[in-house]
């Protein structure tokens, strides 16, 4: 493997940046709803930052797979904007000081690119790394918003009931591999993924966001901003409501997801209310697909948004 530090630069004039809480938000892989997106959407948007390292796009993104922009004035190439993965520093609501490493997923040079962010995680003496997604999950939307958390140490999921149960393999992320690797070395990395209704997995779900950004709130201290995602949340809350009143078959579908969720619930002896279950995946012939449901909720969602309602 040729050497990590040559996929990055570190910007002068960062010397004093030790000891901060790094959030992972790199796009590409499963993120239902958009939850992890969203969130990092209002940071981005919210909150004032400064880049203080920048990695090699051209060795660790397929350019042909995901085309940078390029802008076309008249007769002539007026701009390019490539992919940028880069690390930067940001200050919360109350101005204290994280870093996030963002960008595209890489698609290239998985091991190498996980080497060099281990490297600047030892270099700012990073404390704690965190990321967020959606996962798609047999649960209504009408209870609590929970959670699978997974971590590099036992005590950082503490809190959030039993891990899930079981042995699965799935595809690889580069957020998943980064968390497996920076575990191996001894640092603390915890993972969320946010519990998404498979029936709104393909949509913007706004109340998983406000959730997701509340996970990594707990789990850093920081004040991050949520306002808007729980403007968004309410109304999209109302429009789903709306749309589950006007369908039976909606309305089949959600009742049949509370009685799981809730049985469930019931027989772990827990409070319907606590906002960490598992997945479920149970039998769901005689229902609609999670594809079909979610493709007439987002159908509505759209038309909601197209009549000014959005």
């Amino acid at each position: 493997m040729r050497d990590p530090a040559d996929l990055y630069e570190i910007h002068p004039g960062f010397d004093d940046v030790q000891g901060l809480a790094m959030l992972v938000c790199l796009d590409g892989f499963v993120d239902a709803g958009q939850a992890g997106t969203q969130m990092s959407t209002a940071l981005f948007e919210s909150l004032s930052g400064e880049e203080i390292a920048v990695f090699d796009t051209d060795r660790l993104v397929d350019h042909r797979t995901r085309r940078p922009k390029m802008t076309f004035v008249e007769n002539a190439w007026t701009d390019y904007t490539p992919h940028r993965i880069a690390l930067s520093r940001y200050h919360d609501l109350d101005r204290q000081p994280f870093l996030v490493l963002h960008g595209p997923e890489p698609d290239l040079e998985w091991e190498g690119f996980c080497a060099a962010v281990q490297q600047l995680v030892e270099h700012f003496g990073i404390t704690l790394s965190v990321s967020v997604s959606g996962i798609p999950t047999a649960v209504p939307h009408t209870r609590p918003i929970s959670v699978t958390p997974h971590g590099t140490r036992e005590d950082l999921v503490m809190g959030h009931n039993s891990p899930l149960e079981g042995t699965f393999e799935v595809p690889a992320s580069v957020s998943a591999l980064l968390e497996f690797r920076l575990g191996q070395a001894g640092r603390d990395f915890v993972g969320y993924a946010v519990h998404v209704p498979s029936y709104l997995a393909q949509t913007q779900y706004p109340r998983a966001s406000v959730a997701a950004a509340e996970f990594v709130a707990g789990a850093t201290g920081l004040a991050l901003p949520t306002e808007e995602l729980e403007e968004a949340a309410g109304a999209t809350d109302v429009q789903i409501a709306e749309r589950v009143a006007e369908s039976e078959e909606v309305q089949r579908v959600v009742a049949e997801y509370e009685r799981r969720y809730d049985a469930m619930m019931s027989s772990r002896g827990d409070d319907p209310g606590d906002r960490t279950v598992l997945p479920l995946a149970d039998d769901e012939s005689g229902l609609p697909t999670a594809d079909e449901l979610g493709a007439e909720l987002e159908r509505f969602l759209a038309e909601r948004e197209g009549d000014g309602n959005g």
